[in-house]
This record gives C-alpha cells, sequence and structure tokens, in this order.
C-alpha cells in the first residue's frame, strides 16, 4: 500500500461503501511506522509522538470518512466549541435521549434505573410520563425530574448535559446520578 492521502470521493460521485471499508482496513492492518507515514502524507507534518498507534489510526479513518461523507454538522461543531471555551451553551439543551438510553441515580443507597422508551420512561416495569413523576415517586416529595437525574444544571453547578456529549463514557451527571450507554447511542 502507497502512503497517500485518501482521495476526495465524494466530489466525483457516490462513495462505495466496500471501497472505503477496504481501505480502512488496510490502514488498520498497517506496521507502526507505515500509519506514522501516511500521517504525514495525510496532515503534511509528522504525528505527534505523545499519539499511540490506535490514535492515529482513529485520526486517519475518520479523515478519510470525513472527506467522503463530511464533517460535524454546524450546531455539533458549535456544541464542541462551546465545551472547549469550558461554557456548555444553549445549543447542548437541545439534545434529545433516544430510546433504550438507560438512566442511573442512587438514592437513600438504592439504585434507580429509568429506560427511556419512544412513549416515555420506565421504571420498574411501570410507564411514566416524565422523569418529574418517577423522581416523585422515589423522593415522595417535587423533584426536577431531569434535575433528579442529573441532566439539568443547577444554579452554582456543572452541567449533566457533559455526559451526553461523551456517551462512551459513563461519568457521573449531578446528585449521584449517571447517564449509561443507551441501546441507539
Amino acid at each position: 500500500m502507497s502512503a497517500e492521502p485518501p482521495k476526495n470521493r465524494g466530489a466525483t460521485g457516490p462513495a462505495n461503501s466496500a471501497a472505503i471499508e477496504a481501505e480502512v482496513l488496510q490502514i488498520q492492518a498497517s506496521k507502526s511506522d507505515h500509519v506514522r507515514e501516511l500521517w504525514r502524507v495525510t496532515f503534511k507534518k509528522d504525528a505527534p509522538k505523545a499519539l499511540t498507534r490506535d490514535l492515529l489510526l482513529r485520526t486517519l479513518c475518520w479523515n478519510i470518512q470525513e472527506k467522503i461523507f463530511g464533517g460535524h454538522s454546524q450546531a455539533i461543531l458549535k456544541l464542541l466549541a462551546s465545551y472547549a471555551k469550558g461554557r456548555p451553551s444553549e445549543a447542548g439543551r437541545q439534545w434529545r435521549l433516544k430510546p433504550g438510553t438507560e438512566l442511573v441515580r442512587e438514592f437513600q443507597g438504592e439504585r434507580h434505573t429509568v429506560v427511556i422508551t419512544a412513549e416515555g420512561f420506565r421504571w420498574r416495569g411501570e410507564d411514566y410520563p416524565s422523569l418529574t413523576a418517577i423522581a416523585r415517586t422515589i423522593t415522595g416529595t417535587n423533584w426536577n425530574g431531569p434535575r433528579f437525574f442529573g441532566l439539568r444544571e443547577k444554579a452554582d453547578g456543572p452541567s449533566g448535559l457533559s455526559a451526553l456529549a461523551a456517551p462512551t463514557a459513563r461519568p457521573r451527571a449531578g446528585r449521584g446520578a449517571k447517564i449509561a450507554r443507551g441501546a441507539n447511542q
């Protein structure tokens, strides 16, 4: 395999998924020296020494797919930029949890798992129209459901939305709550 950057197939017609997959697999099978050379040719500079082979591969493969299918949407770029500046933007509040996502909250030593469904929320085998209804049942008091499950920020605290921006992690969000990876994420 020669060390040349992938061609911009998007400009010449529809991308062939099998060819893209073959190219990605070929890069993944390459030795570290070849991966670093491919990086040099693709990005016109040496690969950062701190990056592992795995991160180099992921970046090169992303680059191929980005050139063919396009990169992140403007909304995602804006959201990522706001997180990089340490200020989650209003755009983050527009995220919606997908059916199959599990919200986990520990309250008074008991673990509560809520599953997002197409119709609402399921907790302990029963369907509820809102997280607030579940939070009220769990605590016996009026709670804001999204805040109880760590999806809303407090006036003086960090936002649980950062957990949504990085769904592969299982971060703690809010007062003992955490978001587990959903089936569709």
